[in-house]
């Protein structure tokens, strides 16, 4: 800038007044604020950290490394020989498989009572009512203990297991599902496999890119995911199955081959799913309720059909009422995913409280806990703000 046109500048700038006796009184409150919010934790740290030495304890995180000495039951491989480190381990892994799997399920669940809610068949509308009310509305610790005691637990025995198309068993101790697994002869399988992927994405691309030319909203994801379920049957059509699957059969005393889901986990599975999906399909109903109706109207006096007026118009602008409020949703299964210490389903708080009993490291464990948490937290608002920004971008 040369020095006529700053000088002019600044001319034009008006000088900022000088802080005021107001100011200062806000900010003398604040430090006495910060103050006394740093004396209280100095005094509860000092506290806990007075008791310890008492107690003969020191806080650290040595103990990560120290013998655990009990057993875990489910998950990856533990051994009562195993650290407690490896024990949290476990109990990361148990916490992500039920909130991974509860999200993918409520979220199957809310969206198809959503719209039931909104169905204009009565009996559809009034049971989709039913369900929302009912589970929305009762604890869900109670629930869970209903899934897990009164109907779990009172399947029948092994030898009497519910028989779903000589492929599902279900009895006392679980679930018992078919297994797939990957041959060790491929054959051509690995580079088809390849060719799908690369095939779907370039689909996905150019679906995204004709959507951008015609500045129309869609879901691209949806070309490219259809895409590569189409190429998939047909290679195994022509190629043969891809996978070996294992069934689960009765053997003298249990089921042996197949996946077993454990009554704990079917339980956790089932009743964080039925709770978080009565929340989600409110949100699913709000969201498309939230879209003008003279833009239905409009869209169909394009000529438009029932289904391409909700695919094109209603739920491009319905998602982004409802991604925001889902997201939390999703946080909240995750943290309820706690209440699991209630029918024994070793998850992080689980292995947590047990730690804790045996080393008596309380404050050391609970940070242990809350930083798992938070991160698992943090990372689903990640991936739910990137989607609701790029949705924004796509529309």
């Amino acid at each position: 800038m040369s020095e006529p046109r700053a000088q002019a500048t600044a001319r034009r700038r008006p000088a900022a007044p000088p802080p005021g006796p107001q100011f200062f009184t806000r900010l003398a409150v604040q430090l006495v604020f910060l103050l006394l919010v740093i004396w209280i934790f100095s005094y509860f740290y000092g506290n806990v950290i007075e008791t310890m030495n008492r107690l003969g304890l020191a806080f650290d995180f040595r103990w990560l490394k120290q013998q655990a000495g009990f057993g875990i039951s489910e998950g990856i491989g533990f051994e009562p020989s195993d650290s407690y480190g490896r024990a949290f381990v476990v109990g990361v892994v148990n916490t992500l498989r039920v909130v991974f799997f509860g999200i993918l399920l409520a979220t199957a669940i809310g969206f198809a009572a959503g719209l039931a809610r909104l169905s204009s068949n009565w009996l559809v509308r009034a049971i989709a009512a039913v369900y929302v009310e009912v589970f929305r509305n009762t604890p869900l610790l109670l629930q869970l203990l209903f899934w897990y005691g009164a109907v779990i637990l009172k399947l029948p025995p092994v030898r009497e297991a519910v028989n779903l198309f000589d492929r599902i068993f279900l009895s006392q101790r679980g679930a018992y599902i078919p297994r797939f697994t990957l041959p060790e002869e491929r054959g051509l399988w690995t580079a088809y496999f390849l060719f799908t992927v690369v095939a779907s994405a370039a689909v996905y691309w150019l679906r995204r890119r004709r959507l951008q030319r015609l500045d129309r909203p869609g879901f691209p994801f949806l070309w490219g995911l259809g895409a590569w379920a189409a190429l998939l049957a047909v290679g195994w059509a022509v190629l043969g199955s891809p996978l070996e699957m294992e069934l689960p059969v009765l053997q003298r005393f249990n089921f042996t081959g197949g996946w077993q889901l454990t009554p704990e986990f079917s339980a956790m599975l089932l009743g964080l799913s039925v709770y978080t999906g009565a929340f989600i399909a409110e949100v699913v109903r709000g969201g498309i309720q939230a879209v003008d109706k003279g833009q239905r109207e409009a869209a169909a006096a394009l000529g438009l059909r029932p289904f391409h007026v909700q695919y094109l118009v209603v739920l491009p602008q319905a998602l982004r009422t409802i991604v925001p409020p889902l997201t939390s949703q999703y946080l909240n299964l995750a943290k309820n995913s706690s209440l699991a210490v209630a029918i024994g389903y070793p998850e992080l708080f689980n292995v947590g409280t047990t730690t804790m009993n045996q080393t008596g490291q309380t404050l050391p464990v609970f940070l242990v806990i809350v930083v798992s948490y938070l991160s698992l937290s943090l990372l689903t608002s990640l991936f739910m703000n990137w989607w609701n920004r790029r949705l924004a971008y796509m529309h």
